[in-house]
């Protein structure tokens, strides 16, 4: 695993366009970029731990796919976001609350329960069920999981100055929106 995490770094250096040992202008670590950078990670690393839970819960094709999709596009950009804190010499955690970065009119909105992110209480509920259950439930805490990050990302495009930050962010706020659609879609097929 530590490998794979050294590649990812390495890989996201040279996509940024940085070398290894260069010198970067790192935000603060107090930075919405920063900040970003970390709440999406947890929150990307929550909606990758949902999907492998119902891939293994369901037999279903369509909410197989999505699942995927999801779990391999969060869980590269989860590690985009790390390789930039490491870029920036800045720590993968941080000692302040989640989404201290979201300042004005965001900052109302911040706590873990608007943010979409799904309770212990429902991830083990999400473990229990299976077939139609289980994907109703998936695709119901997806939703509001999507519904967070969105939210999320206009704070970024708003608060972050770092240009692949609000390209991260950009396309995250496009592509979850999308698939909340198809999420909904899938949804009201099995209500």
């Amino acid at each position: 695993m530590a490998a794979v995490t050294l590649l990812a770094v390495i890989a996201v250096a040279a996509f940024a366009g940085y070398r290894v040992g260069a010198s970067v202008q790192a935000p603060a670590d107090d930075s919405a970029d920063a900040g970003f950078s970390r709440d999406m990670q947890t929150h990307h690393n929550q909606a990758v731990e949902l999907s492998l839970i119902v891939r293994d819960r369901t037999a279903d094709p369509a909410v197989r796919s999505v699942a995927y999709d999801i779990a391999t596009s969060q869980a590269q950009q989860s590690g985009q976001m790390y390789g930039w804190l490491s870029v920036w010499g800045l720590a993968q955690t941080s000692s302040t609350t989640s989404m201290a970065w979201m300042r004005g009119d965001h900052h109302a909105m911040a706590n873990a329960q608007s943010m979409g992110l799904a309770t212990p209480a429902q991830i083990q509920a999400l473990r229990r069920a299976s077939g139609p259950e289980a994907e109703r439930q998936f695709l119901t805490l997806m939703i509001a999981h999507h519904r967070g990050g969105v939210a999320m990302a206009q704070a970024a495009l708003d608060l972050a100055r770092r240009p692949e930050v609000h390209a991260l962010a950009g396309a995250i706020h496009t592509s979850q929106q999308s698939e909340i659609v198809q999420l909904q879609t899938l949804l009201t097929q099995r209500q």
